[in-house]
């Protein structure tokens, strides 16, 4: 699988759809970094875990896979010779908890879920580091009876505490000092108790400066009798970090020495926020999982594109049965044909992903070693290649990987140069590939592609359906059909007089057809004779030779003619003439021709869409490169040379 197929497939928006289930860092960046896999057994391993996973959420949506956060980096800090911090510490006891819960959960879920279930007993319980966590480390700090040392020492500096403060209150309340003070309270600098003496009497009391008031009018001394109090208080707070680092150490060697058992809970509990996020994931699509094979055999029923929601219409498709594995698509632009073959593709990758697919059940999927598509204009601006150019390219590429466990989505094959040589290009690629073994998916425009389907072994045709009576495809799948071109249904629908459309089938199929007014009303049948009317007095003051003038036929720019006398083809460019001449591009060169000599094969409206830009066919690189630098700004010297 390579990186343009999750792109073009969109693989990524589902994947991080899953992710947002997650209740981890760790089991989120798992989900952004899942593949497809080849591996049968693998694949239904994982779809079946994901099938339990939605009956416990059936029974209990509440899973106890919370406190992973920070665990995982917690564990790359042991074995350095630094001690834990408390707060990590508390992560930990977070985590054993969460661990003792998942148990518990998962005890009754045994039955409904025999293989997630299991997991849990890779789980070990470690009660007396939990125990001993809890209970040297209280509301995030080390507890005072953590250890008797410990419990001792703040002992110890709580009585000197108080000795100090009794002194320091003596000192603020006698008469001996209470003039020099600027307020009587007392407080403290780093840690040693002060107390406020206005600026022009500093040298009333002997002590050290420790800080001063932002006006500088106030001092904070430290007296100099309670010096040796401050001392000893300050050598107890020392004895006492130290006391707590060797309660720390304590703590972090039983970590260190449970750390498989710990690493092994980290990854099963990972396991499962994956595991459940999929399952979330899948009851949020009505998902499901699929049969699996390797035969090229594709069933899917009622498929749902996952990423268009309540917008998806459902599509069945069967490919592979009686050694079909070639499916051409026909239909109408904007008819759902790319969507089709995008659903495909996509539910592939999620299926072999081991995530479920908005199916019905009992369908089935094929594994595939590559799924390599070939959609949208693909279009290099780097390396300044038109859209034709950069999609052989990719096709190029393609036909390098294909092998026979392969998935290749074709779009529009042969689009976006000369009909004729672009359907003979694309009906000699998609024999190529199926010859490869490869399971083909193709739209295109060309009825001869569509014939090609008919005539050859492994080949089918589809089309998008399209109802004739709202005028609008209904987006539906139908196998074994090849669709038509709707044209002149459509024509006839919106009043086109029938003997024109019949005229026109002719022309186009080289076979007689009746089509039939729709409408009797005959005021409606009078204003659909109007178009039948001649004006055969139209040249009555003209001279007898003009009368007899041919009418010129009229030919748009795109259509696609048989030029009589060498029977080449050519594409309509501009005209007619005066003299009834039109210019018609034949190969890379611009010829003018006379309309006798013309014959249309097939309209442009039949060959491209509405808002096709035909520049890519008539002008050269250089041209349409510089008109879209012109159409932005003025470049000196830069020209458009037209060469007709």
């Amino acid at each position: 699988m390579n990186q343009q197929t999750f792109q073009t497939l969109e693989f990524g928006r589902i994947k991080e759809r899953i992710s947002q289930f997650t209740l981890s860092d760790s089991g989120k960046e798992r989900v952004l970094n899942l593949k497809p896999s080849i591996n049968k057994k693998q694949i239904e391993a994982w779809l079946d875990e994901v099938t339990e996973a939605v009956e416990i959420l059936k029974k209990s949506a509440s899973v106890p896979i919370h406190g992973l956060d920070g665990v995982e980096i917690l564990l790359q800090s042991i074995n350095k010779g630094i001690p834990l911090r408390p707060d990590q510490l508390v992560k930990l006891y977070d985590f054993l908890d969460c661990c003792v819960k998942i148990r518990r959960y998962m005890k009754d879920k045994e039955f409904i879920a025999p293989r997630v279930s299991l997991y849990v007993h890779s789980i070990e319980e470690l009660p007396f580091l939990a125990e001993e966590i809890n209970r040297c480390i209280r509301n995030g700090q080390i507890d005072d009876y953590a250890s008797k040392e410990l419990l001792r020492i703040r002992k110890q500096i709580s009585i000197q505490e108080d000795r100090l403060k009794d002194k320091l209150n003596q000192m603020i309340k006698s008469a001996k000092y209470k003039a020099y003070l600027q307020e009587s309270v007392v407080s403290s600098r780093d840690g040693r108790y002060v107390i406020p003496v206005k600026k022009e009497y500093k040298n009333k009391i002997k002590g050290a400066v420790l800080d001063k008031s932002a006006s500088g009018s106030t001092l904070y001394i430290e007296p100099e009798e309670l010096s040796s109090y401050q001392d000893q208080l300050n050598w107890l707070r020392a004895d006492e970090e130290q006391e707590i680092e060797k309660v720390l150490q304590y703590l972090t060697g039983l970590v260190e020495g449970k750390e498989k058992e710990i690493l092994l809970a980290v990854e099963t509990m990972i396991h499962y926020d994956v595991l459940f996020a999929k399952a979330k994931y899948s009851r949020s699509i009505d998902g499901t999982s699929v049969l699996l094979n390797e035969s090229h055999y594709i069933h899917l029923k009622n498929a749902r594109h996952p990423l268009l929601e309540e917008n998806a219409v459902p599509l069945t498709i069967e490919l592979g049965k009686n050694e079909a594995h070639a499916l051409v698509i026909t239909g109408p632009n904007t008819g759902g044909k790319t969507v089709t073959i995008k659903t495909v593709g996509l539910l592939t990758l999620m299926a072999q992903s081991g995530i479920h697919i908005p199916v019905e059940k009992e369908s089935s999927i094929s594994i595939y070693q590559h799924i390599l598509v070939d959609i949208g204009d693909g279009q290099s601006i780097e390396e300044n290649l038109s859209t034709f150019s950069s999609r052989i390219v990719n096709i190029i590429e393609i036909l390098k990987e294909t092998n026979d466990r392969s998935l290749v989505l074709l779009d529009e094959l042969g689009s976006g140069t000369d009909p004729a040589e672009g359907m003979g290009l694309a009906t000699a690629i998609l024999e190529q590939l199926y010859k490869k073994g490869a399971t083909l998916l193709a739209t295109t425009h060309y009825s001869e592609i569509k014939d090609f389907a008919n005539q050859h072994e492994g080949f089918i045709n589809g089309s998008m359906e399209f109802d004739l009576e709202t005028l609008r495809p209904t987006y539906r799948l139908i196998i074994g059909k090849g669709g038509e071109s709707q044209a002149f249904a459509i024509a006839l629908k919106l009043g086109i007089h029938p003997a024109i459309i019949e005229k026109a089938h002719k022309i186009t199929y080289k076979e007689e057809k009746v089509y039939e007014m729709t409408n009797d009303d005959v005021h409606y049948q009078k204003e659909l004779d109007k178009q039948m009317i001649i004006n055969r007095h139209i040249n009555r003051y003209k001279n007898e030779d003009s009368a007899k003038q041919e009418i010129v036929p009229h030919y748009n720019q795109g259509d696609n003619v048989l030029i009589t006398k060498t029977g080449e083809f050519g594409i309509i460019y501009k005209g007619p003439d005066s003299a009834g001449n039109y210019i018609v591009q034949v190969k890379s060169e611009k010829i003018t021709i006379n309309h006798k000599r013309l014959k249309l094969y097939i309209a442009a409206n039949e060959l491209y869409p509405e808002d096709y830009d035909f520049d890519i066919i008539f002008e050269t690189k250089e041209n349409r490169k510089a008109d879209k630098i012109l159409s932005k700004r003025h470049v000196e010297g830069l020209t458009i040379e037209n060469k007709n």
